[in-house]
């Protein structure tokens, strides 16, 4: 070979490997954000796509899959002074690769660093009993808060939420026996009620059996039965009814007797 077949080889093979060099690959889930001589050119992918080399054009490839995370605990004190320390969960993703690249430097830093300011900041706008009783309203409040931010740096956050929430243990005991004094406190108005309604009952069948002496009859009868069936040793002694409603009857007489010597002396 002649030296100039040689020196268009050499030419041919390094425009060759210059030309591969700047093919690149994205996968589906991520996308290329290119800049040519430090200027944003636009985006390129998923998949085969060709930036030129030499430095002139640079790609940062980003994930835009959903994002989970563990937000560490957070000591933080709620409206009513209570000190409580939260666990929470973060899951977002890039929407606009451009912005999460050109607008903020590290943006898994910086919205982790936002969640954690938001979840003291919410945390600290409401009482101990909203906190662990409304956890949906909190959720929501957690992802509001911080949303506007992100946006502008390219992310959606899908959900933000309370994982856990560890209360001081003398907290934790208070909280039980008011719990034990609610469970009390409805034990006795269900007693009470069934008292009150035994009670009604009860009236209702003494005036029904004091108008129907036979049904009197038939309610002592079934006590001495059962009376018996539990002890066979026990004594008992029948009284006629007839006994009672004489008694009753020399009552009445005995309080109209007096109403009319009252009446008389008047």
């Amino acid at each position: 070979m002649t030296p100039l077949q040689v020196t268009i080889v050499v030419v041919v093979v390094v425009l060759a490997i210059l030309l591969l060099s700047g093919f690149r690959i994205a996968q589906e889930y991520q996308r290329g954000v290119v800049f040519r001589l430090g200027r944003y050119k636009g985006l390129r992918g998923p998949g085969l796509f060709w930036i030129i080399p030499l430095g002139i054009e640079r790609a940062v490839i980003i994930d835009i899959r959903t994002r989970t995370v563990s937000a560490e605990q957070q000591e933080t004190i709620t409206r009513d002074s209570v000190t409580v320390k939260v666990n929470a969960v973060l899951w977002y993703r890039v929407v606009d690769a451009a912005k999460a690249v050109i607008a903020v430097a590290d943006a898994s830093h910086a919205v982790y660093q936002l969640a954690l300011t938001g979840l003291r900041n919410i945390i600290g706008q409401h009482d101990l009993d909203e906190v662990l009783q409304e956890r949906d309203k909190i959720n929501g409040l957690l992802r509001e808060s911080i949303a506007p931010s992100t946006t502008q740096w390219g992310l959606d956050v899908e959900r933000f939420e309370m994982k856990d929430v560890e209360l001081p243990e003398a907290m934790q005991q208070v909280m039980a026996m008011q719990a034990e004094a609610i469970r009390e406190k409805r034990a006795r108005i269900i007693k009470a009620e069934a008292e009150l309604e035994a009670s009604a009952k009860l009236a209702a069948a003494s005036a029904q059996m004091a108008d129907n002496p036979a049904a009197l009859e038939l309610r002592r009868m079934q006590m001495i039965a059962e009376v018996g069936a539990e002890n066979n040793s026990t004594t008992v002694l029948m009284i006629p009814s007839d006994f009672v409603t004489l008694s009753k009857t020399l009552s009445e007489y005995l309080h109209e007797l007096a109403a009319e010597k009252n009446h008389s002396k008047t």
